[in-house]
């Protein structure tokens, strides 16, 4: 009897331990719903994205386009959400944005950062990528990365304003009054092709068929992986996890290679096939 009833007992206790299990589980998917039956309430799902192509930019017709937006809008098929609404905007305003509500969550380019880890909560990645410095054609002051630059007190670089490579240059010893801070990828080269700066730095993919806008790309191979990851608001991490998982099914099953390798053009499946956590891109983030 001893026996029965001590094995009954740890049998009630494993049914708890199940059950609590089960409830955790459900709350977990509860919480990820929150999000997601707002934005199928709302019939579409408003984002933030700087314009950024192939990335993320709005078509003339003001309808959002690039390879962001179609992984978005795979995932987002994927949970029920039937479209997205995208609001062009900068990259210091998008965080902020997010944290007042003003957008579900952020598809539209965002580097992934120790820094931004600490508020909000990113994806897996869906880039990896190096930085590059976009110059003339020719390269005039044969300027090769970040310590090139910071090597040659004359040279001016372009960069995006609240960037990850705003802040990489800092912390690779330019000095800010190098930098020439610019709002859109537009405006960087723009700043290059008329002499305001000898480089505009950005990720290697950043910049949609260079020659054609005057300029031509030097990779930074000693700089750091970097990746681009969708944010959200950290009480949305459970939303974040849904994504995570349609992310990964598309790795797996070949459609996210489809877009990033063979519809844009991005030439370092490699990279991207063995970046797999937020962690890979930045130490300690989750």
């Amino acid at each position: 009897m001893f026996y029965m009833r001590g094995s009954l007992q740890r049998f009630g206790m494993v049914q708890a331990v199940l059950t609590a299990g089960a409830v955790l589980a459900a709350g977990t998917v509860a919480e990820a719903q929150v999000l997601v039956d707002a934005m199928k309430q709302a019939g579409t799902a408003t984002v933030a994205i700087a314009a950024t192509p192939p990335y993320a930019y709005l078509s003339p017709s003001n309808e959002a386009r690039g390879y962001l937006i179609e992984v978005s809008d795979e995932v987002l098929k994927a949970l029920g959400v039937p479209k997205l609404t995208a609001v062009i905007t900068t990259w210091d305003a998008m965080i902020p944005g997010l944290q007042a509500k003003q957008y579900d969550f952020l598809p539209g380019g965002m580097n992934i950062t120790a820094a931004r880890c600490q508020v909000v909560a990113f994806t897996v990645p869906v880039t990896a990528q190096q930085d590059a410095l976009y110059v003339k054609p020719g390269n005039p002051k044969k300027l090769q990365g970040y310590t090139s630059v910071a090597q040659m007190p004359g040279a001016q670089v372009a960069v995006l304003a609240g960037s990850s490579q705003e802040n990489f240059a800092l912390k690779s010893q330019i000095p800010s009054g190098q930098l020439v801070r610019v709002p859109d990828i537009q405006a960087g080269i723009a700043a290059v092709t008329g002499g305001r700066a000898d480089a505009f730095i950005v990720g290697q993919f950043s910049v949609l068929d260079p020659g054609s806008k005057g300029v031509e790309v030097v990779v930074d191979t000693a700089s750091p992986a970097v990746g681009i990851a969708f944010a959200f608001r950290k009480e949305d991490a459970a939303t974040r996890d849904a994504f995570n998982e349609r992310i990964i099914a598309m790795k797996a099953d070949g459609a996210l290679k489809k877009l990033y390798a063979d519809k844009y053009g991005f030439n370092n499946w490699e990279l991207l096939a063995k970046t797999n956590k937020v962690s890979d891109i930045a130490a300690g983030c989750i």
